[in-house]
């Protein structure tokens, strides 16, 4: 099937969706013209990821050339800054790049006063002055895990979540890990990362599988991949969550991210940012 769209809650928010990407997009202003808009550029989107896919599943290195088409181009940058520092392919900005691609569609299409691209819960932002974003954090499970604020003069414009509980495989335990950044593509890509450094190595109540044994598709090849996850002792959790924390640090002073809040079976660890009006909670202080 080609790309299917419908309208949400009386026309005020529009679904689009093909193969695996599922979108909920909204917007404040011209709705129709933005509507309109999406639904253009999305057409496409899925065939030109497809044709750079190969390219797209292999680890980057520093000197990797830069993708033809402007969504795989937005992966690349994304994910490039990660290539010296360990195992990254373009893929793991994807989702990310998508729900930029079609938000500045929409923005370049229509005077929005505020409009979100939300892709599997990896958001890309549009806000303008005194507009401003709040979207809540869950767990796999439903439970509420706090909230996210974003005023109008954040710099932030992205949000995203990775974890083994998420759409894709992860090398790490964390339930969740969410991320704030300036595009949602640079959100996405290090969510993932920081997800996978909150890990137990050798730990026994955790299962690993080869990622190529769950998904022949999976751009992580043999790497092992966390299956299952047994019930930790404080201090271990403790322990994972730092070595998460540590990595999600280091981002923020490299100027990556702007902040991240990490979850692991019921403790939280949150990674600040300067800004003092940008908020966020985790579910026992909200």
């Amino acid at each position: 099937m080609g790309p299917q769209a419908q309208f949400l809650h009386g026309g005020t928010r529009l679904h689009l969706q093909h193969g695996p990407i599922d979108l909920i997009i909204g917007a404040d202003g011209d709705r129709p013209a933005a509507f309109a808009a999406a639904q253009t550029r999305f057409a496409t989107v899925l065939d030109e990821l497809v044709q750079e896919l190969p390219a797209l599943r292999l680890p980057l290195s520093t000197d990797t050339r830069t993708p033809v088409r402007a969504i795989a181009q937005k992966m690349h940058r994304a994910a490039h800054p990660y290539a010296a520092e360990g195992f990254v392919t373009p893929m793991a900005a994807v989702a990310g790049a998508v729900a930029d691609t079609v938000l500045h569609a929409i923005c370049a299409a229509a005077p929005l006063t505020r409009a979100y691209v939300n892709n599997g819960g990896d958001i890309a932002l549009h806000l303008t002055k005194g507009q401003h974003f709040t979207s809540a954090m869950s767990g796999h499970n439903g439970a509420d895990l706090g909230r996210i604020a974003i005023p109008h003069d954040s710099p932030v414009r992205g949000i995203a979540t990775s974890g083994r509980h998420g759409r894709s495989l992860s090398l790490g335990i964390a339930e969740s890990v969410t991320v704030l950044a300036r595009t949602a593509a640079e959100a996405d890509v290090a969510a993932t990362m920081i997800a996978n450094a909150v890990d137990l190595p050798g730990h026994p109540a955790i299962t690993r599988a080869p990622a190529c044994s769950l998904d022949d598709n999976s751009d992580l090849g043999d790497m092992p991949v966390v299956t299952h996850c047994g019930t930790l002792p404080a201090t271990d959790r403790r322990l994972a969550l730092e070595q998460g924390r540590k990595r999600a640090d280091d981002l923020i002073q490299k100027g990556r991210i702007l902040g991240a809040a990490l979850f692991l079976q019921g403790d939280n660890r949150n990674c600040g940012t300067p800004l003092a009006n940008l908020s966020i909670r985790t579910a026992e202080h909200a």
